[in-house]
């Protein structure tokens, strides 16, 4: 099956699936995945043409997709983005939340406005996608399956990366009282955790931290976008029916190796 053969027979058939950050990288490819499974897709993002771009290739496909241009970071932009999905589609099954923003440095270098743009987009951002796909999934009353993007680096250090470890590992702490508030309304929470992935983020890191993760990999090379798509993906169907509040890495291996 091609990235763009979709089967409105499969897994998600029916279901409404929302993903933000979803123009590019591991976000297009988890729409492209939900789409494969039946699904129709909301993208979220700030660039509308990126966000166009993968409408047009679920829908040239035989999927079903829209947009919505989004600032994560704004309250009303994620009430409007969650409402205006079920509006359209009159539903909301699955959503990813995978927009995120980096700002690497020595913590010396660094600045509160560099801290407060990380944060803003990948805790503050997060927290009012999680809180209003609940308020929209438990007023729809049949359950649902979030997942939010966060990193091996919540766990693992990495130099320069004090400000959006931090981030991630609020993530990683923020679904586990969640997934006790909600799984009594069938609604499951999880994150996907990457290690290095090539994705237009990272496209300016150099070709030897690459290697590096490629060489101390299990697996033996490095991450590519579909990777950790298909992974989230796969924890909104009802085979990942029993998994919920849990980090899910998605690194090849490289953690095992010892070689944060």
């Amino acid at each position: 099956m091609t990235d763009t053969q979709f089967n409105d027979t499969a897994a998600l058939s029916g279901k409404v699936a929302l993903v933000t950050g979803g123009g590019t990288g591991i976000g297009r490819a988890a729409a492209l995945g939900f789409a494969r499974k039946g699904a129709s897709v909301m993208l979220a993002g700030r660039r509308q043409a990126e966000l166009d771009a993968v409408v047009a290739e679920i829908i040239d496909s035989g999927g079903q997709a829209a947009a919505i241009p989004t600032d994560t970071s704004v309250e009303a932009d994620v009430a409007a983005l969650v409402n205006g999905t079920v509006e359209h589609f009159g539903r909301l099954d699955a959503a990813f939340n995978n927009a995120a923003a980096t700002n690497y440095g020595l913590i010396e270098n660094m600045t509160a406005a560099d801290f407060d743009m990380v944060m803003n987009t990948n805790v503050r951002g997060v927290w009012l996608l999680i809180r209003q796909e609940v308020i929209a999934m438990r007023a729809l009353g049949h359950g649902g399956a979030i997942v939010n993007t966060s990193s091996t680096l919540a766990t693992g250090g990495a130099a320069g990366a004090s400000i959006y470890g931090a981030s991630k590992g609020a993530l990683d702490a923020m679904i586990r009282p969640v997934a006790l508030e909600v799984g009594g309304d069938g609604i499951r929470i999880n994150n996907v955790s990457p290690g290095a992935t090539r994705t237009p983020m990272t496209a300016g890191w150099p070709e030897e931290l690459f290697a590096a993760v490629q060489k101390h990999s299990a697996i033996k090379r490095v991450a590519e976008p579909r990777d950790v798509g298909d992974v989230a993906v796969w924890l909104c169907t009802d085979e990942a029916r029993f998994v919920t509040g849990q980090s899910i890495l998605v690194d090849g291996g490289y953690n095992i190796a010892g070689m944060r």
